[in-house]
């Protein structure tokens, strides 16, 4: 089955390298290209991609805006956008993924990654490179008390684990190895923990994570 990608970046140098990637991979296909946020809205509403590369900062409409349109909570049928950036602790970052984002790849990350990020969230699933986890949750943390919202049931402390692996950038094939579990119990686990917080997809987990300081900057 053929993933169905937009891409929309200000820069037409960015959005052909980014073609090129992608569609050297047979399982891959550019169906429209975005030079602006309002653009992009329009295309992707109208194309219904599978997956949404959306860069952060863009003309008349960033990409909060346009992660918040076509992701955001109340969003009927929501696409899956996938946040390209240039990672300058950009702030705009976070509330992308506030607004429903369900991936990050920097732009120097390089091919492989880039198909990798494409491909996880085709599936529902997000690729956050451990770097761009890291870094961007670490650094914009509320240095006020938290204000994370509680769980719905109480966490396990297997539960917690994962959320911890999570927030520190671990694929699921990591987490089994380090805890010593298979992967469809790391998966039953963070199904589990995704319900009890409400999130609607691991980047939310890892940003409750940080939030609710289960993670140190240290």
């Amino acid at each position: 089955m053929t993933i169905r990608v937009l891409i929309a970046d200000d820069q037409a140098i960015v959005r052909s390298g980014l073609r090129l990637i992608l569609e050297d991979q047979p399982d891959i296909t550019v169906v429209a290209e975005a030079a602006d946020g309002a653009e992009a809205i329009e295309a992707a509403r109208r194309l219904r991609p599978d997956v949404c590369l959306v860069d952060i900062r863009m003309p008349r409409l960033d990409g909060i805006e346009v992660t918040r349109a076509l992701a955001g909570p109340g969003v009927a049928h929501a696409l899956r956008v996938v946040i390209v950036t240039t990672f300058d602790l950009d702030e705009y970052v976070y509330g992308a993924l506030r607004s429903g984002a369900v991936g990050f790849i920097l732009k120097d990350a390089g091919p492989t990654l880039l198909v990798e990020a494409v491909r996880a969230a085709s599936t529902g699933e997000a690729l956050i490179s451990p770097s761009v986890t890291v870094r961007l949750l670490r650094h914009l943390a509320p240095a006020k008390p938290s204000k994370a919202s509680r769980p719905a049931k109480p966490l396990s402390e297997r539960e917690l684990e994962v959320i911890r692996a999570i927030a520190r950038g671990r694929t699921n094939q990591e987490i089994a190895a380090e805890l010593f579990i298979s992967l469809s119990t790391v998966k039953s686990h963070l199904a589990s923990a995704q319900a009890k917080l409400g999130a609607r997809n691991r980047v939310e987990i890892a940003a409750w994570a940080w939030e609710s300081r289960l993670i140190h900057s240290a």
